[in-house]
């Protein structure tokens, strides 16, 4: 029987020495997982447009790819952290170069009690059993690709536990840095977090560059809010122009939890975010704000999923999309009201704004309802800039460009004035301002 033909993606796969070399191969559980991801990812390779989830994303290019897994110089690498400091982000932080925790760059001195913040490196090595629910799923769907990849090789990431009751004033910050290498790098990070009852955090993760590279990294993380904890999470996608990151984040809210989420997406050519949040608690709320500002021919693609499956939760998602030059940008947002999750309260605002003939941006707004006494609303719109508001802004002397940069910062704003960090606000608003396009 003939072997299927493998892509040079799956062909550069590590074998299993390398598995041997990730922390907590010693451990049986997890080792199983492991293999049992690698084995099905290398089976199925990279999912192509026939799988739903991947419609609008094309993996063909990326197939044809082939990485060296991990950096043997990571350790060593010059990065200048004073430059990719975030002004009102000044706690603890949690660096990583090219997947590889750097302690001597990490602020991890001082944290204040109730909050445990570690590499999942050394996590691995202190208590691997509380990590078993979070470390060994399988992933079985067809559109699950990335997520097996990253079970099966992440090398390190970051656990972080709040304490019941506890509350973290100063942002925690996860800087995950793509620095230049000799080759194309891949990597992968798995990210655990858990707010205890009643404990409320602000979370910034950071992804950014430290040189041009075409590196290819994917980021998991599990997220989960016990009763009545509170998060705050901001995320600022900056990564190289070439690189390349998918990313799969999964909340999970018991009652009365609320977690409000910042997303911002600038660099990288192909970039994919799979976000996926499940009210499960009574009265638990999920509010996301997301814009993403495109140009050349960079790609991103976030597919948004809201799961209401108890009573009286509530979600608000407002996102806004740019795409300038030949860049294209996709938008999935689906609400789903499980069975029995009366009094569910969900909205899903999605605009978004070509700046080119040859752009193009995807919005798909999804609505499943199963229950009764629901209240929900979705709605998507792409369209390009008011040429009255042009016209009125050249005409008081205001030069083209700088008029059109103007309206489209406008159109963006609303996901980021409720952001309550006042300093980082402003700091996100000037990065999104010098992505936007100045012709």
């Amino acid at each position: 029987m003939n072997q299927p033909v493998r892509s040079p993606f799956v062909e550069s796969l590590p074998v299993a020495d390398t598995l041997a070399g990730l922390p907590g191969s010693d451990v049986a559980w997890l080792d199983a997982a492991r293999r049992e991801n690698l084995d099905a990812f290398a089976d199925a390779g990279l999912p192509d447009t026939r799988v739903e989830a991947w419609k609008y994303t094309a993996l063909r290019a990326l197939a044809q790819r082939r990485f060296a897994h991990g950096d043997a110089q990571a350790a060593t690498r010059a990065i200048d952290i004073p430059a990719l400091a975030l002004p009102g982000v000044e706690g603890p932080r949690l660096v990583f170069v090219n997947g590889v925790f750097r302690a001597d760059l990490s602020s991890l001195a001082s944290l204040p009690a109730g909050l445990s913040l570690r590499p999942l490196s050394r996590a691995l090595r202190e208590d691997a059993e509380g990590l078993r629910f979070a470390l060994s799923h399988r992933y079985r769907e067809a559109g699950d690709a990335f997520a097996r990849l990253n079970a099966s090789l992440a090398g390190d990431g970051v656990v972080l536990r709040v304490a019941a009751g506890v509350s973290v004033t100063a942002p925690v910050h996860l800087l995950f840095v793509g620095a230049a290498a000799e080759n194309d790098l891949g990597w992968h990070l798995r990210n655990v977090v858990e707010l205890e009852e009643g404990a409320s955090l602000v979370l910034v993760e950071h992804h950014a560059a430290s040189g041009a590279q075409k590196h290819l990294s994917t980021v998991v993380g599990d997220i989960v809010l016990r009763d009545g904890a509170r998060l705050d999470h901001v995320m600022l996608q900056d990564a190289a122009e070439e690189a390349s990151l998918i990313r799969r984040t999964q909340l999970r809210l018991n009652a009365r939890a609320h977690a409000t989420l910042h997303a911002l997406e600038l660099g990288g050519a192909l970039v994919r975010h799979d976000l996926r949040t499940e009210l499960c608690g009574d009265e638990a709320r999920f509010d996301s704000r997301g814009v993403f500002a495109l140009h050349g021919r960079q790609h991103a693609d976030t597919q948004l999923v809201v799961q209401h499956k108890a009573l009286n939760t509530a979600s608000e998602s407002i996102w806004r999309g740019v795409a300038d030059q030949r860049s294209r940008g996709v938008l999935r947002g689906a609400i789903v009201v499980a069975e029995g999750a009366d009094g569910a309260d969900a909205s899903l605002s999605s605009k978004n704004l070509l700046l080119s003939a040859q752009a193009e941006i995807d919005t798909k707004p999804e609505l499943e309802i199963y229950a009764d006494e629901v209240k929900a609303a979705h709605g998507a719109t792409v369209g390009q800039l008011d040429e009255r508001a042009l016209f009125y802004l050249r005409s008081r002397g205001i030069p083209h460009a700088e008029a059109r940069a103007l309206l489209t910062a406008a159109f963006c704003r609303a996901v980021l004035q409720d952001m309550p960090n006042e300093a980082l606000r402003d700091h996100v608003s000037q990065l999104l301002l010098s992505h936007l396009p100045a012709e």
